[in-house]
């Protein structure tokens, strides 16, 4: 079975350097569609800002499926969107948007100090999000007896596997 990690429960982390306001959000995206309407209410949310910095992994890890996205917005090339999403992977997040909007503060970062800052805008978002692992898998049906019922909760603890949801009637299902 494969196994990633995802957002249930978006998070947002705040770092300031030399003046600029970096605000850092991350947030569940099921697909390219909702990682770009993520993006577009960040520019709502923060109309006035200068820099709205993106990166998404949506799609099931390691397939065809899966998409790579970040937008640096303006900023120096590789400074900022390639960074985010270079964190969201050391992550094994997927299924992950990260927007990290900029408010300059009049001084000059230069490329060492973006790639810092967006970057540690991001991990201070993922810090305060709520981070589950997916465990990817096939759904089964048994109808048994009671007793083997029994012996089924049994496996299920002795092997540490989430318990299953039972339904109780004439058989267990």
């Amino acid at each position: 079975m494969s196994e990633y990690r995802t957002i249930r429960k978006s998070g947002q982390g705040e770092i300031t350097e030399k003046k600029s306001r970096f605000i850092g959000e991350v947030h569940y995206a099921k697909d390219l569609s909702s990682a770009e309407s993520f993006l577009s209410a960040a520019r709502k949310k923060y109309y006035d800002a200068r820099h709205h910095c993106f990166a998404c992994i949506v799609g099931a890890p390691g397939t065809p499926d899966e998409i790579l996205r970040s937008n640096d917005d303006g900023e120096p090339g590789g400074t900022a969107g390639k960074p985010m999403l270079e964190v969201l992977g050391g992550e094994d997040l997927h299924y992950a948007a990260a927007v990290v909007t900029r408010y300059f503060g009049g001084t000059l970062l230069g490329t060492g100090g973006l790639v810092r800052a967006y970057t540690a805008a991001v991990r201070a978002a993922i810090e305060n999000a709520d981070i589950i692992t997916v465990i990817q898998g096939y759904r089964l049906s048994y109808r048994v007896t009671y007793p083997q019922a029994g012996k089924l909760q049994y496996i299920y603890a002795k092997e540490q596997l989430p318990q299953p949801e039972i339904e109780y009637g004439q058989d267990v299902v």
